[in-house]
């Protein structure tokens, strides 16, 4: 059997005030709503103890973290890396999406999103940027934990370039998941030789209670 390392990809809390509608927020530094006391118990009782944590340097992922500790999780600080942060969307922050889709027009629509993975708003990345800077971030931890569990408390474009990447998806592909709040997401890394490629997904946008 392969040493394995196990990442649970939980994603952030809501947003305070989104609705699905509102403005983009993404990598704007928005707090979150822990008003429910039910999920973070779950997520309590069923994320793994004796992990190693992350989150990325935004609030609503410290946010998360501190309710889920708060439920009864014990686990150390998380470790800060801006790597998994959600995708930056620049000037167009504050902008509502029905804005968007009238300015950008003229791009080839997506079925799952905006816009193409490869389109950079001005001033922000693109989705491409955000696999690269995840692929950094999961091959850099996974190094220095193999074969150990991680937690990576995070947003949902990270994770969907978590799965893109885990599964040999093109960047275009990574964004058909959705990714619920709250939720959790478990890809494993098998180290070692054999068949099969070098990652497994074990559970995908499972809610705990």
């Amino acid at each position: 059997m392969s040493q394995i390392t196990r990442w649970h990809f939980v994603r952030h809390a809501p947003v305070v005030n989104s609705d699905g509608e509102a403005a983009f927020y993404k990598s704007n530094d928005e707090p979150s709503d822990v008003s429910d006391t039910e999920a973070f118990k779950g997520l309590a009782r069923h994320l793994p103890k004796d992990a190693v944590w992350l989150r990325s340097h935004l609030q609503r992922t410290k946010q998360t973290a501190d309710a889920i500790r708060a439920a009864g999780l014990d686990f150390p600080e998380p470790i800060i890396d801006p790597d998994l942060a959600e995708q930056d969307f620049g000037d167009w922050h504050g902008r509502s999406r029905q804005e968007l889709e009238q300015e950008i027009d003229d791009l080839e629509p997506h079925k799952f999103w905006i816009i193409p993975a490869e389109y950079e708003p001005p001033g922000g990345e693109s989705f491409v940027t955000v696999m690269a800077r995840v692929e950094r971030a999961i091959q850099r931890h996974t190094a220095a934990h193999q074969g150990k569990t991680i937690v990576a408390v995070c947003h949902g474009g990270v994770i969907n370039a978590a799965i893109g990447l885990a599964l040999g998806l093109n960047s275009d592909q990574s964004l058909m998941f959705s990714v619920a709040n709250l939720s959790t997401t478990r890809l494993d890394r098998l180290h070692g030789p054999g068949l099969g490629g070098d990652w497994r997904m074990v559970f995908h946008n499972m809610r705990a209670r």
